[in-house]
Parts: C-alpha cells; sequence; structure tokens
C-alpha cells in the first residue's frame, strides 16, 4: 500500500510542485490549501504530470479545521506517514515598523500552524512506530536578517520546537525535520508584507529590497526546491536539517558555524549599507 502524504500550501510554488512530485513517486496525497477556489493550478500540474491528488481545502491558521482535516484523512485513506508543513507568509519590516498583529500573524501561519499539525498527527504515527514530519522552514529560520525580524523569528522557533521534538520522536519511530530553502522563485514574494511608511528606515529598507530582489533574480526553480522535499520525504537516509540548493547550504554555513555571531553580522551589514 502507498504511503500517505499530506502536504500544506499546494496553491502554488514549492507546496504544488512538491505534492504532484510525490504523487508521482507513487505516494498517496492529500494536497491542502486554503481556497479550493485557487486550485486549478494544482489541478493542471497534476494532470500534466499524470498523476491524481486528494485535494482538499485547509486554513492552516485554523487549528480546528486542521484537526478536522486530519481525523478525515485517517478516516478515508487510514494512516498518515507523512506530513509536510509547507505553507507560509512573508513579512518585511523592522521593530518599530510591525504591529503586534502582524507579528503574530507570522508565528500564527510559520510558528503555531506547523506545530499543530505535527502534534495532530504524532499520536497515529507513534502508535504504529513509523512517520515523518517534516517543516519547510527557510534559510532564515538559521540566519537572521535585517527587516525580516518577524519572519526570522518565526522560523528560528519553528526549527527550535521541531529539533526539540526530533529526538523524542525518534525513539518512536519518527523522524522529524526541517527543510530551509534559499531564494526560489514563487508567489511567495509577491505576497510579502512590506511597512506602509519607511521612516527612518527608508534608505536602509531600500538597500535591503534591492539586495534582495537581486538574490531572487537568481533564484532556485520551485520545481528544483520540490524535488529536494520530495527527496527529504522519501529517502531512505533521513537527516534533520536538509537545505534545497547548493546556495542554501553556503547561506545557513555562515550561522552553524558562527559561534559568537559576528559572522553573521558580517554577512548581512552590506545588506543594507
Amino acid at each position: 500500500m502507498a504511503d500517505i502524504a499530506v502536504v500544506t500550501g499546494t496553491s502554488s510554488g514549492m507546496g504544488m510542485h512538491a505534492a504532484v512530485e510525490l504523487a508521482r513517486r507513487g505516494l498517496t496525497v492529500v494536497a491542502a490549501l486554503r481556497d479550493l477556489d485557487r486550485s486549478d493550478r494544482l489541478r493542471g500540474a497534476a494532470a500534466e504530470a499524470g498523476v491524481e491528488l486528494d485535494i482538499r481545502a485547509l486554513d492552516v491558521t485554523d487549528h480546528a479545521a486542521a484537526a478536522r482535516l486530519v481525523r478525515g484523512v485517517i478516516d478515508d485513506h487510514g494512516r498518515i506517514d507523512v506530513l509536510v508543513n509547507n505553507a507560509g507568509r512573508g513579512s518585511v519590516g523592522t521593530a518599530e515598523q510591525l504591529t503586534m498583529e502582524q507579528i503574530q500573524a507570522q508565528l500564527d501561519v510559520n510558528y503555531l500552524a506547523p506545530v499543530n499539525l505535527a502534534k495532530l498527527v504524532l499520536p497515529g504515527m507513534r502508535e504504529r512506530g513509523s512517520g515523518r514530519i517534516l517543516t519547510i522552514t527557510s534559510v532564515g529560520g538559521v540566519v537572521g536578517q535585517p527587516f525580516a525580524d518577524a519572519y526570522c523569528g518565526a522560523k528560528f522557533a519553528v526549527e527550535g520546537f521541531m529539533q526539540s521534538l526530533a529526538a523524542t520522536a525518534e525513539r518512536f519511530g519518527v523522524q522529524v525535520g526541517v527543510i530551509e530553502p534559499g531564494a526560489v522563485a514563487s508567489e511567495f514574494v509577491a505576497n510579502v508584507e512590506l511597512p506602509t511608511e519607511a521612516g527612518a528606515y527608508g534608505e536602509l529598507l531600500d538597500a535591503y529590497i534591492a539586495r534582495t530582489s537581486g538574490a531572487f533574480a537568481h533564484a532556485q526553480s520551485a520545481e528544483s526546491a520540490a524535488a529536494a522535499i520530495a527527496d527529504a520525504a522519501t529517502s531512505g537516509e533521513f537527516r534533520f536539517r536538509t537545505q534545497t540548493s547548493e546556495s542554501a547550504v553556503a547561506f545557513v554555513g555562515v550561522s552553524l558555524a558562527d559561534l559568537d555571531g559576528e559572522r553573521v553580522h558580517a554577512f548581512t551589514r552590506p545588506w543594507i549599507a
């Protein structure tokens, strides 16, 4: 029997391509997205690849709805073997520019939603003694970046949660990991919330946006990132942390070897020069 995978945030980009690629590799895929009216692209990608998806609606910030989805998948398919927490949301702004509501929104989507879904699928995985929970974080979950205070904060938080959970879950046969893309060509950037007023930060923000636009001009394709996600979901050799490109490997390496924090600051200072 094919493994059952649930992938969130599948209306476009990495999530869409990851759902299709997992189905192409033989998994039964439940592709969740917030608005079923935006599923045409997903359906088209599946048809083009010659695969079938079980497409369901889910606003990941609605924890009750997430519980209903998980129950429904188990009722219909018997179990969940793989969870890919892909749904996410970007934010640009430094502390003074952000409202607490904006900060909360970042936590809701990028931290609390994947934590909730992990909690929901864990009991079944633990009881069976197998399962894999993957959360798409970002290089921003390892390297704090100017004007990404809320976004990086939420991504750091979910990486910490999953890294803490991983050791305990492993004792029950459940593998927990994070996937860290760098810049990926998708609608993610178009959906990023920008500050309405730059104020004293105008010149710095302009420099940051110019630098970031340059990075995304040479971004990894969503298909390539999705292939890395599918590899992490299906590989017989599991590891907690996976990057989706060589540039992402180099990016996170700046922080993972930075004992006093100066390497990261030296790396990011020129972004707002």
